[in-house]
């Protein structure tokens, strides 16, 4: 039976909220990075490392997480991973040198690796195919808003504080997210993993699942997706203060306007893809994604240009991401979802973490006109395996529990 919107539109606030807190904490990395590395003297080379660190323990847990979802429902699994994420969080406000900041944003990226593709999964129990785009765009949107607002704000408290203080802000939003989970999310009745949890199981269930050519094609999506983010996001905000000469007010005013623009094309793009298909929007954004990355360092020389660039850029990340999330979760049954989002975010985080290692030596040894056309490679080769290997699913009838 349908819920009452009022309960459609609280769960989506709180879906919405963990989203917005878990992909701050994560971005605001980005534009305090050089104050990071002025408080704790980290080489602009090693900096790299802390978005690999927080990748891969989130890789790691993810692939935990993901049958665990499928077995015990995704309303517990939020749970937990708000919780943990809200705990790690705080923890940050005792990180005063380069290990201990390393160590924290790891147990940020276990955290984050229990949330991984919970939002996104829970859209695909609750929500059915038709619909999926629309909920989707608008709980994704939570991304932008981090930028609008988090990036911002972050930016702010660091400059005003340190680089801690920002985390202990995005702690407080994310036990905020909890509590809203805890009181108006449930758990929708959808079909679950009947086998017994078990690492063997686990493990064998990923092989099948990777076997599958529609899953795995979905997967190696994702890599190629987070691995050009990393390379062409990490320095960006490092580049655009040593070449282009942006404080950093003004590069965080860069977010803050590239995030109006992901505000806007986020549900826009998932409403559309609702109507016309998920494929075409993925496909056009990858392609136009890559022309962007490319162009960067040649057309970005003031704040004007940035804006401009950043913008564009923010809207094919919009047109990309919610339809292909969307798409992803029509491809395997509803007892699958879980490990099948799990095993996505995971692969993708790989990808970021390895990307964001390679950005900081390439950005080094080669300049940032490296990062970029290397992430264009990736982000176009993603599009090419979405439009000729990744079908596009006619629709799915309701489970008994739709908006």
């Amino acid at each position: 039976m349908p819920k009452p919107q009022t309960n459609t539109n609280l769960i989506l606030l709180a879906l919405w909220l963990m989203v917005f807190a878990s992909s701050s904490q994560v971005i605001i990395i980005a534009p305090i990075l050089p104050r990071i590395g002025e408080a704790l003297h980290i080489s602009e080379a090693l900096l790299g490392t802390l978005g690999t660190s927080y990748a891969f323990l989130l890789s790691f847990f993810a692939l935990i997480t993901g049958p665990i979802s499928d077995k015990i429902g995704r309303r517990r699994v939020l749970l937990v991973g708000c919780g943990f994420m809200a705990l790690a969080l705080a923890l940050h406000g005792l990180a005063d040198n380069y290990l201990s900041l390393l160590t924290v944003r790891g147990l940020a990226g276990a955290g984050g690796g229990v949330l991984s593709g919970g939002a996104v999964a829970y859209v695909g129990d609750y929500f059915p195919y038709e619909r999926r785009g629309w909920a989707n765009g608008w709980i994704m949107s939570g991304i932008a808003f981090g930028q609008v607002l988090g990036i911002p704000l972050g930016t702010i408290l660091a400059d005003l504080f340190d680089y801690r203080m920002p985390f202990l802000a995005f702690a407080v939003m994310m036990s905020l997210a909890w509590f809203l989970i805890w009181f108006f999310v449930p758990q929708p009745d959808v079909r679950r993993d009947p086998d017994p949890l078990s690492i063997k199981r686990a493990v064998l269930n990923y092989g099948r699942l990777l076997k599958m050519r529609v899953p795995a094609v979905a997967v190696a999506a994702f890599f190629l997706m987070f691995l050009s983010f990393g390379l062409f996001v990490y320095y960006l905000p490092m580049w655009l203060e040593e070449q282009v000469h942006l404080s950093g007010t003004e590069v965080a005013s860069l977010f803050f306007v590239g995030g109006l623009a992901n505000v806007v094309a986020s549900p826009l793009a998932g409403r559309l893809s609702d109507r016309i298909g998920r494929k075409p929007l993925v496909v056009t954004a990858a392609v136009g994604l890559g022309v962007v990355m490319v162009v960067t360092t040649y057309v970005v020389f003031n704040l004007l240009m940035a804006y401009v660039l950043f913008s564009v850029a923010m809207v094919m990340v919009a047109m990309r991401t919610s339809p292909l999330q969307a798409l992803m979760t029509a491809i395997v049954p509803d007892e699958r979802r879980g490990i099948l989002m799990s095993l996505a975010i995971a692969i993708g985080q790989i990808g970021f973490g390895f990307g964001s290692a390679v950005a900081g030596l390439t950005y080094v040894r080669y300049g940032y006109l490296s990062n970029t056309i290397i992430g264009a490679v990736c982000i176009v080769l993603m599009g090419v395996l979405v439009r000729y290997f990744l079908p596009e699913p006619k629709g799915e009838p309701a489970h008994g529990s739709g908006a």
